[in-house]
């Protein structure tokens, strides 16, 4: 994350040896997803496809920010049922490709950076496991907001055009879609086939601040109108409060959540951890975390990786760290256990999310928080 300062507060997780007992009672007290149709996790072909309508689709109703509404979608080329959506939001960095640009739309001479390009190797993956997934741009933000609201309005405008394609009533989406290798129009039957009452978020970095706001107890009420949140994941989120001492613009206490950090993370380091603080014993649902060793903050990103144009190493451990490919893999294996978990009550993935499975070419070390009895 670029230019960012925040209150470093490095919490140690709990280790795997502890998860593992903790998850025991994790089928009684914290997975209520139901085994649906349609969830089967074997891999299915993958298509892509994006939609632009612009630079300045889309004005903050609160703050008057003004952002682009432009995405990419991975989806199952062969739409059966009506399948989750899952919506990623990346963090801040360079609006533009030119580092001197300071206005939004981007000056003449320049391009809007596609950091929202740089998570296609998880969006096909979740893809390939039944899901639709939207990675959203946030650039016109990270030129002119430093508002974590305007993030997650513009996660929730996303959500209101989702809406009205899936229910068949078109809105501003419909005839938008282009293929992403060509550019040529097509024209994806998501009507009908997407379920916007098994919604996903992930957010990276700003955005991983972002989605927690968006799906917190003070702000669900903003979702659109047929929207049901019911998994969301913070990627080496941001975690501070403002006014120091209030959580109320993320705390999560309906739903359940999972968080990512890396042990050598240089931007934000591993605060992310004190969500699941925030809510030991509040909330309603089982939490879960992991700490990567030797993860650093951009590599989940390609287009903040080197040799990306504007790709930059934040590693506070250059000598140990994980390679891209080996710290994007761990991220892959623990999001689609997440979301197939939660979104599908696929349950084949739980041993990841408690550290019963390793995974793949990483050391993570795990953490549980059961759901909260209540009286």
């Amino acid at each position: 994350m670029r230019s960012l300062r925040i209150r470093s507060a490095l919490r140690a997780v709990v280790t795997a040896a502890v998860a593992l007992v903790v998850a025991g009672g994790l089928l009684a007290a914290g997975a209520q997803a139901p085994v649906v149709a349609d969830g089967g996790a074997g891999a299915r072909a993958v298509a892509t496809a994006e939609y632009d309508l612009g630079d300045a689709a889309f004005t903050d109703p609160e703050s008057g920010t003004v952002s682009e509404v432009r995405a990419v979608v991975h989806y199952p080329r062969h739409l059966t049922g009506k399948l989750p959506l899952i919506v990623m939001s990346h963090g801040s960095w360079y609006a533009c490709d030119s580092e001197d640009a300071d206005t939004w739309p981007c000056p003449a001479g320049s391009r809007p950076y596609p950091s929202y390009r740089g998570y296609d190797y998880l969006g096909a993956e979740l893809a390939a496991r039944g899901f639709v997934v939207v990675s959203l741009s946030a650039d016109g933000i990270n030129m002119t907001s430093f508002d974590y609201g305007d993030r997650a309005r513009l996660i929730n405008e996303h959500l209101r055009l989702w809406q009205e394609l899936a229910d068949g009533k078109g809105g501003p989406l419909k005839g938008r879609f282009t293929d992403a290798a060509t550019g040529r129009k097509v024209a994806p039957a998501f009507a009908g086939h997407v379920d916007m009452h098994r919604v996903g978020t992930l957010g990276h970095s700003r955005g991983g601040k972002g989605v927690m706001w968006q799906a917190s107890d003070k702000h669900r009420t903003e979702w659109p109108a047929g929207v049901r949140v019911k998994a969301v994941l913070g990627l080496a989120p941001v975690k501070f409060d403002d006014p120091e001492g209030d959580n109320s613009d993320t705390l999560i206490t309906k739903l359940p959540f999972a968080v990512v950090t890396g042990s050598c993370d240089g931007a934000v380091h591993e605060a992310g951890q004190e969500y699941l603080d925030d809510v030991a014993g509040r909330n309603t649902r089982t939490d879960f975390s992991v700490s990567l060793l030797h993860a650093n903050h951009n590599y989940y990103n390609t287009a903040w990786t080197p040799p990306a144009s504007l790709g930059e190493d934040d590693s506070t451990c250059p000598a140990q760290e994980l390679t891209p490919a080996r710290q994007q893999d761990a991220l892959t294996a623990y999001a689609v256990a997440f979301y197939r978990y939660e979104l599908y009550g696929d349950r084949s993935g739980l041993p990841t999310l408690t550290g019963h499975r390793p995974l793949p070419g990483a050391t993570g070390t795990t953490r549980v928080v059961p759901a909260a009895v209540r009286p």
